[in-house]
């Protein structure tokens, strides 16, 4: 039987692979290798096509959460609020600044932050609190804004994985004080490598974050603070500009699989993401709960199949922040996520038959 990958980014290469290369040959024949005009391009289509106030080019995701904290102020001997249900780089982004990360527990249904174990854990060290978006659905941002605005603390969204995602109307990433993604090539809008974006709300912090990510430049040989180099390259600034136009289409074509996977699902008892009214996810991931997961894996990988766990090691869990001193049971939902989450093929390019036969092998094994 033939393949069905995780994410199929080799077809997608192929179905654009004439607007890719002519846009890279472009940065090629212009030398505009690191920033440049394809960068500054890029920074405003997405800026604007989220509806963003100010949007910041830069390395990778993770780069642009730990400037975003920076060019916010927060710093050695502050605290972090965030989860332990996500991406390792949300709290090494935090560490990079000097911050203490927080962890709060989830909601089940989301699977992102607990406001109210969000609104617990503020302490009067507090500077931030990070919400992470996880598999492409906003967090309840209403009501952690409602947490931050009480306390007078930054609201930074890690929305790495929520490309498109909108919460009541407005898109993920616009709806704090910062907002971070990621380009990652596997991401719902990938480049070819490592590339990343910050979205701030105020020109101030906006011109801090552009000199932090450039060595803190103020000028090509002057310097006002010292930086980074945290910059995007030319080639990654072009091949995100041809995706970005049809980003709408691959996030219609996401939720429309997603549709499909729950309508199978759901009638037969499997937990899945299910954001609540006036949320739209993106679906960078399709996650389902089981059991037996591997079991399933297995049994999917005998057919050819490509799943995932994400993640299956909590944050707090972690040997590398052992030193924070979070023990097992602390936060009992993200623990029991991480046993039980699995990630089934889902990208544009997944067709009908292929999904019809994930459906078909992933029933005929797991386990609610």
């Amino acid at each position: 039987m033939s393949h069905i990958p995780l994410v199929d980014l080799k077809t997608q290469y192929q179905r654009h692979r004439k607007e890719i290369l002519d846009a890279v040959d472009q940065v090629f024949a212009e030398a505009a290798f690191i920033q440049g005009s394809h960068v500054e391009r890029f920074e405003r289509s997405f800026t604007e096509r989220l509806g963003a106030a100010h949007g910041v080019a830069c390395a990778n995701g993770t780069a642009a959460l730990s400037l975003a904290l920076e060019a916010l102020g927060v710093g050695c001997g502050d605290e972090v609020i965030t989860v332990a249900h996500t991406f390792f780089a949300t709290t090494e982004a935090i560490l990079h600044v000097g911050a203490t990360p927080v962890f709060v527990d989830v909601d089940p249904v989301t699977g992102t932050m607990d406001p109210a174990a969000a609104a617990a854990a503020v302490s009067p060290r507090t500077r931030a609190v990070v919400p992470v978006h996880l598999y492409g659905t906003p967090a309840a941002m209403d009501e952690i804004a409602a947490v931050c605005a009480a306390h007078g603390l930054f609201l930074v969204e890690d929305a790495a994985q929520a490309h498109f995602a909108t919460y009541r109307g407005r898109m993920a990433g616009t709806l704090g004080d910062a907002g971070t993604f990621s380009f990652y090539p596997g991401k719902n809008l990938g480049a070819y490598g490592d590339a990343g974006f910050i979205v701030l709300r105020d020109a101030e912090t906006a011109f801090r974050t552009r000199q932090l990510r450039d060595h803190g430049r103020t000028s090509k040989y002057e310097h006002g603070t010292v930086g980074y180099n945290q910059r995007m390259d030319g080639v990654q600034g072009a091949i995100l500009s041809v995706k970005l136009r049809h980003m709408e289409a691959w996030t219609a074509v996401r939720r429309a699989h997603a549709s499909a996977y729950d309508a199978r699902l759901m009638p037969m008892g499997y937990e899945v993401i299910r954001p609540p009214e006036g949320v739209e996810s993106c679906y960078h991931l399709y996650v389902v709960q089981v059991s037996n997961r591997s079991d399933v894996q297995k049994a999917m990988a005998e057919v050819g199949i490509d799943t995932g766990v994400h993640y299956p090691v909590p944050l707090h869990l972690q040997p590398a922040l052992a030193h924070l001193g979070v023990p097992a049971g602390s936060l009992p939902v993200t623990e029991r996520l991480a046993d039980r989450v699995l990630s089934l093929p889902l990208c544009p390019e997944l067709t009908e038959a292929q999904r019809e036969r994930v459906c078909q092998t992933f029933l005929s094994v797991a386990r609610p």
